[in-house]
């Protein structure tokens, strides 16, 4: 995500409806269980447990993620997600939708929390059987009528709205566009669309269905499976091949064009336009095969089914490399005031983070600075290589202002935490230059042929999963043949920035204030 991000505001409420508040579902007649089954006569004891439960106070949890305490829940690992979304032809009503999460528990549960803060919530069933439910916070709380024990593998169905009126002040989720929908999830915005577990450490397999009245297009992370025409309205499926994590979601819904070419190897390249614009973005689009062979070049092969480029008519602040489809802003291609050699090293960025930070997911946030400071990086030796912008120019003036972007928002790998009402705010310049400068200096530490071998192995051993700062820190002591601890805990750690090896001349300029605590 490069340019200049937007902020969010506080919590939104969870409108639940009058049906469904604590212990309303608990007396309804029960459907059988593959899990287990009680005997006639235990049926109003089990009630009466699930009602006590149900009355004790519901809270909020999180995975303890030190930037976001609250995002993410314990006890259960999602599988996989089953997304239907149907859109009423209006860009400011809600959709209807239906989630169902497939996951293991991994300790015994008589609630499970997920995460959804916009929309409401009309009904939800636990391993097929009606089950009660409550908002804490920003989660839904929902109380199945028995305990889940732990290593059950347990199915939820949650009927809702997915409204893309954002409340006040409060950015992400679905974007309005000119002419429909799209999606921009990142960091913690996945739980205003759909509910779910909202943390990039529970990856998960996903298909999402898109019913449309006739005149719009629907696209989704993967590779399409099914289109179903019924009356006025079609349905679209899609569905992943790799696991994905939530703040990765896309769905675009639009008067769109998807236009499709091959990349290396053939991979199936498809991007989505304004249909209007069609004409007029064509050139952009037909850059993309030579830049997913540049990054192949670089790191190794594309890691995953599909890519291509979802140009949205929205006026975001941002890019976004949303898994398989990256978000842009369509003004990005058509104002004649950016350079060409800028706008195709921004796409190389968000291509770049199919590697790093989708393939690679952080296992927490605070370890951002691998998805931001390697998509900067390739940015850059894309615009060094094709425009000869030169790298050693860029990282001298990110030496430069170093020590103010840590003053400001904390060393690359232990970002400040957001400001209140402003969770994206994590998205500082220390944790994109500021970390690319880190990817320097221990290029210029282990030389250039340990480093590039470093950078392969990294995608290569971490593909489809998610991986910590020391992680990154103990494959490039592998790799080089030394402990770079030391070395790299003041890079990725210190208030000040280090000594910039091979280039002893480089200053960093002192903050002229002290930043505010």
């Amino acid at each position: 995500m490069p340019l200049t991000p937007r902020t969010h505001a506080g919590p939104a409420h969870l409108p639940l409806s009058p049906a469904s508040r604590p212990g309303g579902d608990a007396l309804r007649r029960r459907t059988g269980s593959s899990r287990r089954r009680r005997a006639a006569g235990l049926l109003a004891s089990a009630v009466c447990v699930c009602l006590l439960a149900a009355s004790a106070p519901a809270a909020p949890l999180g995975v303890g993620d030190r930037l976001f305490p609250q995002l993410g829940n314990p006890g259960y690992d999602v599988a996989s997600y089953d997304l239907s979304f149907t859109y009423p032809g209006s860009n400011s009503k809600p959709l209807t939708a239906v989630t169902t999460i497939d996951a293991w528990t991994t300790t015994e549960l008589d609630r499970v929390n997920l995460d959804f803060a916009q929309g409401e919530v009309q009904s939800v069933d636990v391993d097929g059987r009606p089950a009660a439910f409550t908002g804490a916070g920003e989660d839904l709380v929902i109380t199945p009528d028995e305990p889940l024990p732990a290593g059950s593998w347990m199915r939820i169905t949650v009927r809702h709205t997915s409204d893309p009126v954002s409340a006040a002040d409060r950015d992400g989720g679905w974007v309005r566009t000119a002419d429909g929908l799209a999606m921009a999830n990142q960091a913690d915005a996945a739980h205003l669309v759909f509910p779910c577990n909202d943390h990039p450490s529970d990856k998960a397999m996903f298909t999402i269905r898109v019913t449309a009245p006739d005149g719009y297009t629907a696209v989704a992370n993967g590779l399409p499976t099914d289109v179903d025409r019924v009356g006025r309205a079609t349905t679209w499926t899609y569905r992943t091949q790799h696991p994905m994590a939530t703040e990765l979601a896309q769905v675009s819904i639009g008067r769109s064009t998807v236009l499709h070419r091959s990349g290396p190897h053939g991979l199936p390249v498809r991007d989505v336009v304004p249909a209007k614009d069609r004409a007029a973005l064509e050139p952009w689009l037909e850059k993309t095969p030579g830049q997913l062979a540049w990054m192949e070049g670089k790191v190794g092969p594309y890691p995953f089914e599909t890519y291509g480029i979802l140009m949205a008519a929205a006026d975001t602040g941002f890019e976004l490399e949303t898994q398989t489809l990256s978000l842009f802003e369509k003004d990005l291609f058509t104002e004649p005031a950016y350079p060409k050699w800028y706008v195709e090293s921004i796409m190389v960025h968000e291509l770049a983070h199919q590697w790093f930070g989708d393939s690679v997911s952080p296992r927490t946030w605070s370890d951002v600075w691998l998805n931001e400071g390697h998509a900067t990086w390739y940015e850059a030796l894309y615009a060094e290589e094709k425009a000869g912008r030169t790298l050693e120019a860029r990282m001298k003036a990110a030496y430069g202002a170093s020590d103010r972007w840590r003053a400001a928002g904390g060393p690359p790998a232990a970002p400040k935490a957001p400001k209140p009402g402003q969770k994206i705010s994590i998205f500082r310049p220390n944790v994109y230059d500021g970390a690319a400068l880190v990817l320097y200096a221990l290029r210029q530490e282990i030389g250039r042929r340990s480093f590039e071998s470093l950078e392969r192995a990294w995608v290569r051993e971490h593909r489809d999963g998610t991986a910590s700062t020391a992680d990154f820190v103990r494959l490039a002591s592998q790799i080089s043949g030394r402990d770079l601890g030391g070395f790299l805990q003041g890079w990725l750690h210190a208030e000040k920035t280090p000594p910039m090896p091979g280039h002893p001349d480089w200053k960093a300029v002192t903050p002229a204030v002290a930043p505010v605590k």
